[in-house]
């Protein structure tokens, strides 16, 4: 298919045809009443200052007012990640606790191990010194009765 009465584009004749454009529409500007329109607390508008600036000035608050809020926001992730390490921090205390608690049980089982440890090897050291002893009185005795 082709397009029918279509004049190609051309640059050099685009001046013009806006030129043309901007003449066919009445070129009539109101000025438009300033309407205020809320802007943060903390900020009031000057009497002498122009529609234009006063615009301007609304729309640059504006724009630091979202920023500042989202701030805030991060700020409130901060807070809920401190209140997020504070529980670890309660929760590793207790772990801390139960760490040296075990730590304090494996001591006292170490020592008691090691006393019964050294006890059997006394009561050991005590059997084989009496049958030592015994074994002589007994080779005594037999070489006695056998002289």
């Amino acid at each position: 298919m082709r397009a029918q009465n279509v004049k190609p584009f051309d640059v050099s004749r685009l001046e013009e045809d806006v030129q043309e454009a901007v003449q066919q529409r009445h070129s009539h500007i109101q000025a438009v009443d300033y309407v205020p329109r809320p802007v943060p607390e903390y900020v009031i508008h000057r009497d002498d200052v122009s529609e234009i600036g006063k615009l301007s000035a609304e729309a640059i608050v504006k724009e630091y007012e979202a920023t500042a809020k989202e701030i805030e926001a991060m700020g409130q992730t901060m807070n809920e990640m401190v209140q997020r390490c504070e529980q670890l921090t309660a929760s590793a205390s207790s772990m801390l606790k139960d760490i040296k608690t075990t730590a304090q049980r494996y001591r006292k089982e170490g020592k008691r191990m090691f006393d019964e440890i050294e006890q059997c090897s006394k009561a050991t050291d005590e059997v084989r010194s009496l049958c030592e002893s015994f074994r002589d009185k007994i080779a005594t005795k037999a070489a006695e009765e056998a002289a």
